[in-house]
């Protein structure tokens, strides 16, 4: 009897774009708590600079989909990166909605 192989030979490579994605994801969410945490010990008094930090980190966000989405649709590559960036940025997004929501409407 012949023994299958456990190696399995392929050329697919990770995106690029799916690993910056994460990055950027990773870079949102962190800057997110960081605003979070630095307001609570302000006592709930947000700087400027909090609110600056959060408008970037909702472009970082915006552009982390985008790249994440991309590199999903492209052919031959392994999309583990491309989906953790993706769900990673609609964290980040989810977030700041949430903290708009809740300083337009308060909680």
């Amino acid at each position: 009897m012949k023994r299958k192989s456990s190696f399995m030979f392929t050329n697919k490579d990770y995106s690029k774009k799916g690993i910056m994605s994460v990055i950027l994801g990773a870079i949102s969410i962190a800057s997110i708590w960081l605003a979070v945490f630095l307001t609570y010990k302000n006592q709930g008094q947000a700087e400027f600079r909090y609110g600056t930090a959060l408008f970037l980190t909702l472009v970082f966000a915006g552009v982390g989909i985008g790249l994440g989405i991309s590199s999903r649709l492209e052919k031959d590559k392994f999309y583990l990166f491309s989906n953790i960036g993706i769900v990673f940025n609609a964290i980040a997004l989810a977030a700041i909605s949430f903290i708009l929501y809740a300083g337009a409407y308060g909680l």
